[in-house]
């Protein structure tokens, strides 16, 4: 699969997850050197958000719109990924005030090559998102198809209303 970015084709490592898929095993680390994996999401609904770089303009704007509507949905985790340093979210989260949602850092990329997200010639993942139940079985995705855009916000949310 190719997505835009700056008007350039970039090819995703391979297929990304689509909706029925389970998300693969991976490992990430929070904002506080924790390691997040995979088993430690099951039990309760989640929605993944994927950015390139949470240093940049419509990165910083989908993490604050997605750490608004978070405590709005309490029976389900949010959690922001990218390839950033673990130093470079917290700084990035302590700066905005970024308290509802769980960022993680995927800087060894076990979560871009699980989920097929991550773009090569680019260095960075993807901009996607995913919402999976509690089992980890996915309900929704968007790949979003030009990086430089943000993600459908309202169909996202949308997708959590089945947990209610």
């Amino acid at each position: 699969m190719q997505v835009l970015f700056h008007d350039q084709k970039l090819d995703l490592v391979g297929e990304p997850l689509k909706d029925g898929d389970v998300l693969p095993k991976f490992k990430v680390f929070t904002t506080h050197d924790e390691k997040l994996k995979t088993k430690d999401l099951l039990g309760k609904p989640v929605l993944i958000s994927v950015m390139p770089d949470i240093d940049t303009r419509v990165c910083s704007i989908q993490t604050r719109k997605f750490n608004q509507q978070a405590d709005q949905y309490p029976h389900v985790q949010f959690l922001a990924v990218s390839n950033n340093s673990i130093a470079d979210q917290a700084g990035w989260c302590a700066k905005e005030g970024v308290k509802n949602l769980t960022v993680v850092s995927d800087e060894e990329l076990s979560f871009g090559y699980a989920t097929n997200l991550y773009l090569p010639n680019n260095g960075t993942l993807t901009r996607a998102i995913y919402v999976a139940d509690a089992a980890g079985k996915i309900v929704y995705h968007e790949i979003v198809p030009d990086v430089s855009h943000e993600p459908n916000y309202v169909a996202a949310l949308d997708a959590l209303k089945q947990f209610e």
